[in-house]
């Protein structure tokens, strides 16, 4: 079946906003066993709207228009969708009933241009929208089914998952069946994740088994499909395989991130967690807390940029400072025992590094990192080099100390 998905919005092709839809939706599809064949971004008038639509019609079962479907004097794509497919608009009560209950609950007026949402096409599927006011629409066109959805990922992405994908499922089952799944991986990169796998799972590729690496700065997914009747049987004995391989690498599966498998570690198994922070500036205590849960497992996260602040907070000797510098071994690790001791809890964490572009000598370059994990049974550290942009170089350094932390946890050798 030929998919093609259409994004709205001139702020797209301004650079202004990140086309996130065009990695998101095809993620989902794909994982469900359904292939995106062409993608586009165009400015949201309605020449560019309706091209795009009369095109892809000529092509497409299945047409995905994202965006244009708010409030505002921008949002034309249902009009303009509407009006190429010569039908009529017409106000449903139940979504204008939505729309003032959502401005309600919030105990704001609704402004009167808010009703436009509520202007449906003809023979158009409503779909509601649990986390804002635009609905989504499905609608007959020709020999296509076209899907208008809202703009906002955070409504886009729960209305697809829960409402939108079940219906394509239904109208479009795939025959013979379809199973997918994927293993999330750091330590290893792309290419020696793919030589150490070739050869273990070269047997089940030539049975169907499709293989696929996506790499990301300091991840890697193993992405294991295969179609007919016997998929299933065959990703699982591939993720069996993998596994048995590559077991160290693994932390999680599917979208599953690394400080959720932290949180979920340490809380199955009654372990706390004190963090030490320098170079990243409170980073890793800020992806730890966007986990539900995390309260019952991080005591405290100490951001010590001074060296004033790691002798006062952490108990770092002033000697060891003025000995080594403040990025070094000795003083990552008086950072995580001093952490430790401090916090009373199990676990504790400690960076310090250059994060550039400023910073660097011959002997310390931009990117030098210390990463330091204490517990009961003693203090060690890591140096690694991280030579990204500072956004990289924080994200890189977060991942080294969870995945440091995780292997510790379960006994896991380097």
């Amino acid at each position: 079946m030929n998919i093609e998905i259409i994004n709205t919005g001139s702020e797209l092709l301004l650079g202004r906003v990140l086309n996130t839809h065009q990695h998101w939706l095809g993620r989902q599809l794909a994982d469900a066993g359904y292939e995106v064949a062409r993608q586009v971004a165009i400015a949201d008038t309605g020449e560019a709207i309706q091209a795009a639509v009369s095109e892809a019609m000529e092509r497409a079962r299945l047409i995905i228009v994202t965006g244009g479907l708010g409030p505002t004097s921008d949002d034309i794509t249902r009009d303009k969708i509407a009006e190429l497919l010569e039908t009529d608009l017409h106000e449903d009560p139940e979504v204008v009933e939505h729309v003032r209950g959502f401005f309600t609950r919030r105990q704001r007026p609704m402004p009167d241009s808010t009703r436009v949402q509520a202007m449906i096409p003809d023979g158009a599927e409503v779909i509601m929208n649990a986390h804002g006011t635009a609905p989504g629409l499905v609608i007959p066109a020709g020999e296509s089914w076209l899907i208008m959805l809202p703009g906002p990922p955070r409504e886009l992405r729960p209305m697809f998952t829960n409402q939108i994908l079940p219906l394509i499922h239904e109208r479009f089952p795939r025959a013979g069946g379809f199973a997918c799944t994927t293993l999330k991986s750091t330590g290893l990169g792309e290419s020696l994740m793919e030589d150490l796998l070739k050869e273990p799972l070269r047997e089940l590729e030539e049975q169907g088994l499709v293989i696929g690496f996506c790499a990301r700065v300091g991840e890697v997914d193993l992405r294991l499909s295969a179609t007919g009747p016997s998929s299933q049987a065959l990703v699982d004995q591939a993720e069996t395989i993998a596994r048995e391989v590559a077991a160290k690498y693994f932390y999680g599966m599917e979208d599953e991130t690394l400080e959720q498998t932290i949180v979920a570690l340490l809380s199955s198994r009654g372990k706390t967690l004190a963090l030490a922070e320098s170079c990243t500036g409170g980073y890793l205590g800020h992806r730890i807390t966007t986990i539900s849960g995390a309260s019952a497992v991080l005591l405290c996260g100490m951001v010590t940029y001074s060296n004033e602040a790691k002798q006062k907070l952490l108990g770092v000797n002033e000697a060891t400072l003025a000995a080594h510098g403040a990025v070094s071994e000795a003083v990552a690790h008086e950072m995580a025992a001093g952490a430790l001791r401090e916090s009373g809890a199990d676990y504790a964490l400690s960076v310090s590094g250059i994060a550039g572009p400023t910073g660097g000598t011959d002997e310390k370059p931009v990117g030098t990192v210390y990463v330091g994990l204490a517990s009961r049974d003693g203090t060690i550290v890591k140096h690694r080099i991280n030579a990204f942009d500072r956004e990289t170089f924080k994200f890189v350094t977060a991942q080294q100390a969870f995945e440091l932390l995780r292997r510790e946890v379960l006994g896991i050798d380097e």
